[in-house]
């Protein structure tokens, strides 16, 4: 379910302490849009008969933007909150109010979807406001006058404290291309800027997503940084600020609004959550910073919200309850009665929890560095298991941002890693583990992909490690046929030879919830998936054909030249050693015969293996083929074979 939607550790670490479930839990969020509807933000680009150019005004864009949150949150997040304010209309419309109210409450601003847990209704309702021209011009109309924003400020204010007073994160979504709303009011500026102080006391962030007119750039300073405060880099939940204003498309160069306002509200739709808070990172005796660990990548998964019991009169949730039974007596076995063993010597040995926890207790929760090494040193095969970022907090240690910034410089500059004895939570096995300096990384636009900061990659212990196996000699392409794949190769790169993720939901989860999405909203189920994993043909034939052509005309000419140098020789496909061929004159090697009982094994083998604790590293047929010569059952997985084999060891 969502509220489970929370890092999971390994199965080999089932028996770690329970963690706070909080600190893992999507937190229930309220996000309210207020976008500007004025006429230079309801002025739809010029058209330019441009494929991918701008047909959407900002403020369209901007519901669009709003409708597809909604979309996305309905499924995924169905306990969050939405909500969509418009200011600078002709009409006016607040909770419990009438559109032709005589006396509104908040002027020229119009509630058109209510802070709430989002219904099928409002979905559909601002699906036909997007979808439908002629309800958009009827329902959104920019007024002539100026619209004081201290009242739209005090109008958000009042529908957060009714409508999410307990929410722990509440969101205010600023879209405008007005950066000067009173120029030469100084009285409106400073009741603005009051009313703003209000929302951050009351403990909401006010976003702003400017965007920048034809001809004219956005400048915050004129009147948003005093209602916007940007969040001190020492808060590590803090969303980084956007730098730039996005850009309006007029001259239908491409450049999608709606795409650019989604991409950056997207970014910030869902604020970072601890995966460990106020761990020591011990730097040397006596010596310790405090630091929070976060998942930065997590691979998604369709989660399940809840069950519904679709039976009755209309569809219920369903509380799962689960209840264990005595396998004999089909008896409801209680809590207290249940123990836990371990399998030794063929008995189970039962322990208390007590013991249990003494058995798994290497120590406190702690990062050590236990010395340095080069980057050098470091093989990309060691990354077996996913990193964890980690980054500086004052909680524990005042001063802990300022050291770990020089660690993190001198690890940098100097181009090692740390190397740390790392144990992530109580009853936690234990890591060796390098702390590898990550360098701050920003795309085209000066907006922030990568934070700065250390990366704990778990190292892999000698038993994770398998030998390489011979490889035999192959035949290797002549480099002819090599410089022609090096230029498809080259021609098929991704723009900047970079993978970007984003740009390539997973088909699979994206079908999950677009099947869900249908089922809510009673929509038509679509006919197949929107896969964007799916190659681009047409584009690969147009970059690559020709070349993909001249290689395969290429390697027909060096199949032939190979042929003429090696006729009448054989390549074995298992050994790749050329071997006489019967018409050679030479006599040909036969193949030994396969001893009949080569796969298995006789007693005294066995008994070896036992001895040495190797019978774990036999396969399956060999334990079946043995156990049957014994008369014994056969069946199971190759954890139960392997017991009856020690079992019958250990017993006779």
């Amino acid at each position: 379910m969502d509220e489970e939607n929370k890092w999971r550790p390994p199965a080999d670490e089932d028996e770690e302490e329970e963690v706070d479930e909080a600190a893992y839990k999507s937190i229930k969020d309220a996000v309210l849009f207020v976008i500007e509807v004025s006429p230079s933000m309801m002025t739809a680009p010029t058209p330019t008969g441009a494929k991918k150019a701008d047909t959407d005004s900002p403020t369209s864009a901007a519901l669009k933007c709003a409708y597809a949150l909604m979309q996305q949150r309905i499924i995924s997040n169905p306990n969050d909150m939405m909500g969509v304010l418009l200011y600078g209309t002709e009409k006016s419309k607040f909770t419990g109010e009438d559109e032709s109210s005589d006396n509104p409450a908040y002027p020229h601003c119009y509630l058109l979807t209510d802070l709430d847990i989002p219904a099928a209704e409002d979905v559909k309702a601002l699906k036909t406001l997007v979808e439908d021209e002629d309800e958009f011009e009827r329902t959104v109309i920019p007024c002539k006058e100026k619209v004081s924003m201290a009242n739209v400020l005090f109008c958000a204010n009042q529908i957060f404290t009714t409508k999410a007073p307990n929410f722990s994160s509440r969101r205010l979504f600023i879209v405008t291309n007005d950066d000067d709303p009173h120029a030469n009011e100084k009285s409106a500026k400073s009741s603005a800027a009051v009313r703003a102080k209000d929302l951050y006391d009351l403990g909401v962030l006010i976003e702003l997503f400017p965007i920048t007119k034809p001809g004219h750039e956005f400048d915050r300073r004129k009147f948003y940084d005093d209602i916007v405060y940007n969040q001190l880099s020492t808060d590590p939940e803090a969303p980084a600020p956007l730098p730039g204003a996005i850009k309006a498309s007029s001259t239908g160069d491409g450049l999608s609004l709606l795409a650019s306002l989604l991409s950056n509200i997207n970014s910030r739709a869902v604020s970072k959550r601890a995966l460990f808070s106020n761990l020591p990172l011990e730097i040397g005796p006596n010596f310790k910073v405090s630091v929070k660990g976060y998942i930065i990548f997590k691979r998604q998964e369709a989660k399940r919200s809840c069950y519904v019991w679709l039976n009755g009169e209309k569809a219920q949730i369903a509380t799962g309850v689960t209840t264990k039974v005595a396998e004999d007596t089909a008896r409801t076995i209680q809590p207290v009665e249940i123990k836990k063993a371990y399998k030794f010597g063929g008995e189970q040995i039962p322990f208390t929890p007590e013991e249990i926890s003494s058995l798994r207790n290497f120590g406190e929760p702690v990062i050590r560095i236990i010395g340095f090494k080069p980057m050098t040193m470091l093989p990309i095969w060691a990354n077996l298991r996913p990193a964890t970022f980690i980054y500086p907090s004052e909680e524990d240690y005042v001063g802990s941002t300022r050291v770990f910034a020089a660690l993190h410089q001198k690890l940098l500059s100097s181009e090692k890693i740390g190397i740390a004895w790392y144990i992530a939570r109580t009853n936690a096995a234990p890591v060796v583990a390098a702390l590898y300096p990550g360098a701050e990384q920003r795309d085209d636009k000066d907006i922030q992909i990568t934070p700065p900061g250390l990366w704990i990659i778990p190292l892999p212990f000698a038993d994770d490690i398998r030998s390489i196996p011979e490889t035999p000699t192959l035949i290797r392409a002549p480099e002819e046929l090599i410089d022609r794949m090096r230029t498809i190769v080259q021609q098929l790169q991704l723009p900047k030879a970079r993978y970007d993720p984003s740009k390539y939901p997973n088909p699979a989860l994206q079908w999950h919830y677009r099947v869900l999405q249908a089922m809510a909203l009673d929509e038509e189920l679509p006919e197949k998936p929107d896969d964007k994993t799916v190659p681009k043909y047409k584009q690969i034939a147009k970059r690559a054909g020709e070349y993909a052509l001249e290689w395969g005309r290429e390697l027909q000419e060096q199949h032939h030249l190979w042929e003429k140098e090696n006729r009448g020789r054989a390549i074995s496909a298992a050994t790749g050693v050329k071997r006489a061929a019967a018409g050679d004159g030479g006599a040909v090697a036969k193949k030994p015969k396969a001893d009949a009982d080569a796969d298995g094994i006789d007693d005294a083998g066995m008994k070896k293996a036992f001895e040495k604790n190797a019978v774990g590293k036999m396969t399956v047929a060999v334990l079946r083929e043995w156990l049957g010569s014994k008369g014994m059952d056969t069946k199971g997985k190759k954890t139960e074979l392997v017991e009856r084999v020690e079992g019958w060891f250990e017993n006779k």
